[in-house]
């Protein structure tokens, strides 16, 4: 009998340890209503779960994110799991799967270990169980993200912004040592393209094939962001499974693009992660990893000319990108927005620039490249960056700072 129960009921053995203190945390903070409605989901009421998930969905909206206390984040996690649970006891595997990737995406941390072992289960029950063997991968079968030929590099110009590709070309380098990187680039901060660095990544060929990108993800729920670019009125985001996401990715047409932009999608599916293998040039400087991200779209997304405070190695597994940059020093001839959440982000719009709206801007000095198919990009901290995909593009960022005794932080 105990096998028999055990098969239709989601163990979750950290919330069970963490009950009791959660609870009382969030009584704390005026969450009664949400300990009530807890309290009947641990009994297996499915309404009263999915209505404390809505309380502590309510107060994760209810400012800015960074004022959110944690302690919601961790109730709106142990809900999901609650409501996970009455829809495994009911055998609704793709609902338990879409609210375990919900408190993944929106969780805190206290219950993480709970949330990545249940939807491991709920997508071994999805899938029969069944791994995808190599031979299905590598064979010659595949379902091909991408067309198998040159991009012409005539069309391509006409849709980059003025002046693309005829300046400073960024240096290329091939299977450069993490010596030969230190001394002549991370110590100096200068960008430069890497080649040959990735062939040992099972992403170089497993990624190409739609089957095993959908049989690995397709059930997940990822956040995806749709419109030109986050400066835009018309943006915003969307949640999505993964299998949804890459037939419009496929379909890519007339209509705005669908982004899957600077998400820590390989933290959410370890099956990804386990495709990528982080490059030894992030291990310059001492090494503080800060984030490692997944940008996936189709022809024509754009990253908008911002920096960033990290040092940056972007890998192109599929497809090409374009990108543009700009030195730190530069910083007054961009243009930064003057708010403080934009203050990293330029008023320049590089596919419709105005030069008498931004006369300071129109003789700056760039670098620029066209990133291939596996090559990385290494892209020092505070240099500005205008991105846009040339095709189909499955791109990974590593982001990292060095520590205090390295000469570059």
């Amino acid at each position: 009998m105990a096998t028999a129960s055990s098969d239709v009921v989601l163990q979750t053995p950290v919330l069970e340890k963490e009950s009791h203190n959660l609870l009382n945390k969030i009584s704390s903070e005026g969450g009664y209503a949400y300990v009530s409605m807890t309290t009947r989901a641990a009994r297996g009421d499915i309404r009263a779960a999915e209505a404390a998930r809505e309380m502590a969905w309510e107060q994760l909206h209810s400012g800015p994110w960074h004022s959110v206390l944690p302690v919601w984040r961790d109730a709106y996690a142990m809900a999901c799991l609650h409501v996970a649970k009455c829809y495994y006891a009911n055998g609704e595997y793709k609902e338990v799967i879409r609210v375990l990737d919900m408190g993944l995406i929106m969780g805190g941390t206290l219950l993480r270990e709970d949330l990545e072992f249940a939807v491991r289960k709920a997508v071994e029950r999805v899938n029969g169980d069944v791994r995808v063997s190599d031979e299905a991968v590598n064979g010659c079968a595949k379902s091909k993200l991408l067309m198998n030929c040159e991009i012409n590099m005539t069309e391509v110009l006409q849709t980059l912004p003025k002046n693309s590709l005829s300046c400073k070309l960024v240096g290329k380098r091939s299977a450069l040592s993490l010596e030969g990187f230190m001394c002549e680039y991370f110590l100096s901060g200068s960008p430069v393209l890497l080649s040959d660095c990735m062939t040992h990544w099972p992403a170089r060929t497993k990624w190409n094939d739609l089957s095993y990108l959908k049989k690995v993800a397709g059930y997940r729920t990822v956040p995806v962001e749709v419109g030109k670019n986050y400066l835009c009125n018309d943006w915003k985001q969307e949640m999505l499974t993964f299998s949804d996401f890459l037939e419009r990715i496929q379909a890519n047409g007339p209509n705005v693009p669908t982004y899957l932009a600077q998400h820590p999608l390989f933290d959410q599916i370890q099956e990804l992660r386990n495709d990528i293998l982080t490059p030894d040039y992030c291990f310059a400087g001492g090494t503080e990893m800060k984030s490692v991200n997944a940008w996936f779209g189709p022809a024509g997304t754009v990253t908008p000319l911002h920096h960033d405070p990290h040092h940056n190695i972007l890998a192109q597994v599929v497809g090409k990108k374009y990108v543009r940059l700009y030195p730190a020093s530069l910083s007054e001839e961009l243009y930064p927005h003057a708010e403080s959440m934009l203050k990293n982000s330029s008023q320049v719009d590089l596919d419709n620039f105005d030069p008498n709206e931004f006369p300071n801007f129109e003789d700056v000095e760039f670098m620029d490249c066209i990133l291939e198919e596996g090559e990385m990009l290494y892209i020092p901290p505070k240099w500005w960056h205008y991105v846009r995909s040339l095709t189909t593009s499955l791109s990974v960022s590593f982001w990292w700072s060095a520590l205090p005794s390295s000469p570059t932080s």
